[in-house]
């Protein structure tokens, strides 16, 4: 309540700022009132449309007459009252200009006549009167001085030529030196002779700076009345209020000079009379009117094709509207007309598509829905085939992680007990999704068969059944990398066999060094062979096993997150508990894509061993 009363009375403010403006002919407060008003018209006009206007225009057609009034109407008035305010500032501006050239004009002509002066010789002691009679028509009270010799104030003045106070009044003066002899020429400046520079214009003075307001004066006029602004001769004959800074010299301080304001009073119409008063006067006016015509013209057409397009389209959105009606009450036979080949017909023959499909599309849905349901249900399975508890090994903190990129996962990890030792694997399925989820489900049982082999030590052998079993179960294509270890908690020892997957690294004495690989990949060959190789852990190693969703994601310059960081993270946070390092490498991976999502599945084993 209080912020709409705010701004009614901001609307209020505005509407008088507007109306103050016009009655004190100022354009620029004007037009501040102005865009303030409609600017906050606008708001008013939201707020109260929507509990007024709302069922008024809810049909389409009512809308966009709404619409158009905002987009064309609204910007059209501003654009008029923009282009007023800018010819009367541009009316301002050249009607300034045209006094001050004639001022400059004036006083170069004086500068003329007093270089005449100084370069006529002999004679020039009868020329000063003679010259200065014939220029009183065009100069009234026009002064000359001729001195063979310098005296101050004048010493100080060389060439100089323009406006000039003296005794605080202001002279239109020049003056020059030739030799020993300077000459100075001055006319008194008034109102009526300002004004006649430029005949027809209007009221024309000169007024003191701000700096010093009582500088100089205007020379007196006896039966002189200020000269009257004419009459408008129309309502947009606005008056024109300008004035512009000319320079003036000071007779007694030659060199130096201060500014004031020669301002110029008038209107549109004598200043147009002005401008064309040597070529056609009626050309302008008459070129006004041809192009008011053709923009009536135009605007009519404007009008006239906008109403037919809203029509076309508003007729379609209310067939569109009926159609939607009988669709939301089951009725996928109806169909709505097609008119026309333009893309408002295109929509109705979509809509009528679209009916015929719909409960094709629903049918879909509903499988969609069924198909989800089983995935989430594979995803809770998938998710019991990991480790359900921490593996309590002496010696050795063991702990893994999978995040998959999808709902289910292609990427495996497991560690067991076999008789004494712990069995530990790790491996990644070619692909992705559900294929991938049940492949790695199937080498999760053909490890758990291998624990009695791996119990003995036979790491090679028991990769080597695993490589023979898949490959005899799964297409051609599907293949895995596996890291598969026995780790005896007695003596440290690790037995293990790499087959095709990316190497594990070992941390020890602040070194990194990756582990050797034995072997392709299982499941692509059936005949392929496998080693092992032995390592002894020793107390503060640490290592670390991983798939390609660490090594290889990709930032967005295309370059992948790489072994050599995933090693550089382990020198500075292989100190870390297992749980605190796998936080570490999740967040470094999501950092350096950039992403929140991840591009692949991110499967990690760390083993640290500690002293007993």
């Amino acid at each position: 309540m209080l912020r709409r009363r705010g701004l009614d009375l901001l609307f209020l403010a505005a509407l008088g700022v507007w109306i103050a403006g016009w009655a004190a002919r100022s354009p620029v407060w004007a037009a501040v009132g102005s865009l303030a008003a409609l600017a906050l018209a606008g708001v008013l006009g939201v707020r109260l449309g929507r509990r007024l206007l709302r069922p008024l225009i809810w049909r389409l057609r009512n809308r966009l007459a709404v619409a158009y009034f905002f987009i064309a109407v609204i910007p059209i008035a501003l654009f008029l009252l923009l282009s007023r305010q800018a010819a009367i500032f541009l009316g301002e501006q050249v009607a300034a200009h045209l006094v001050q050239v004639e001022l400059e004009q004036h006083a170069e002509q004086l500068h003329g006549v007093a270089r005449l002066l100084a370069q006529s010789g002999p004679v020039r002691v009868e020329r000063p009167g003679a010259i200065a009679a014939a220029l009183d028509a065009r100069f009234p009270g026009i002064q000359t001085s001729i001195d063979d010799a310098y005296h101050d104030p004048v010493a100080g003045w060389g060439d100089a030529s323009g406006v000039m106070v003296r005794d605080r009044r202001l002279y239109l003066w020049a003056h020059t030196v030739e030799g020993a002899t300077c000459v100075t020429v001055q006319a008194p400046l008034t109102r009526r002779w300002l004004s006649a520079l430029v005949p027809g214009l209007g009221p024309v003075s000169v007024l003191p700076g701000t700096e010093n307001p009582d500088a100089f004066s205007l020379a007196a006029e006896q039966d002189d009345p200020p000269l009257a602004l004419v009459p408008p001769v129309n309502w947009f004959d606005d008056e024109l209020r300008w004035g512009t800074d000319i320079p003036v010299a000071r007779w007694d301080t030659p060199g130096r000079s201060h500014s004031a304001l020669l301002g110029v009073r008038t209107r549109f119409s004598p200043l147009i009379h002005v401008l064309t008063r040597e070529g056609n006067q009626a050309s302008l006016p008459n070129a006004l009117w041809i192009y008011g015509i053709l923009l009536a013209i135009a605007q009519a057409a404007s009008i006239y094709i906008g109403v037919t397009v809203t029509r076309t389209i508003t007729a379609a959105v209310d067939d569109l509207h009926e159609g939607t009606h009988h669709v939301s009450q089951g009725d996928f036979a109806w169909r709505i007309p097609e008119k026309g080949v333009d893309q408002v017909a295109g929509l109705s023959r979509a809509f009528n598509q679209m009916t015929g499909q719909v409960e094709r599309l629903l049918e879909v849905a509903k499988e969609s829905e069924r198909l989800q349901a089983e995935v989430e249900i594979a995803r809770k399975v998938q998710a019991q085939l990991f480790p359900q508890r921490v593996l309590p090994i002496p010696g050795l903190d063991l702990l893994g992680v999978c995040a998959p990129a999808r709902m289910v996962s292609g990427d495996y990890y497991d560690y067991q007990e076999a008789g004494g030792r712990f069995a530990i694997a790790i491996g990644d399925v070619a692909g992705k999704g559900i294929s991938a989820a049940l492949l790695m489900s199937s080498l999760q049982a053909y490890f758990r068969m291998q624990l009695d082999d791996l119990a003995k030590g036979e790491v090679a052998n028991a990769v080597a059944r695993i490589n023979r079993m898949l490959h005899a179960t799964t297409p051609a294509e599907k293949f895995a990398t596996l890291f598969l270890g026995v780790y005896d908690a007695g003596t440290g020892e690790l037995i293990y066999s790499n087959a095709g997957h990316p190497p594990p690294l070992l941390l020890r004495n602040g070194a990194v060094r990756p582990l050797e690989v034995n072997g392709m990949v299982v499941g692509a060959f059936g005949f392929a062979r496998y080693e092992q190789s032995r390592l002894v852990l020793e107390p503060g190693d640490v290592l670390v096993a991983f798939t390609d969703g660490v090594s290889e994601p990709e930032n967005c310059y295309g370059e992948m997150f790489g072994e050599e960081r995933i090693g550089e993270l382990l020198k500075k946070s292989g100190d870390l508990s297992p749980e605190q390092f796998l936080e570490a490498v999740h967040e470094a991976v999501t950092d350096f894509t950039g992403s929140g999502e991840l591009q692949d599945d991110l499967t990690l084993i760390v083993a640290r061993r500690v002293a007993t």
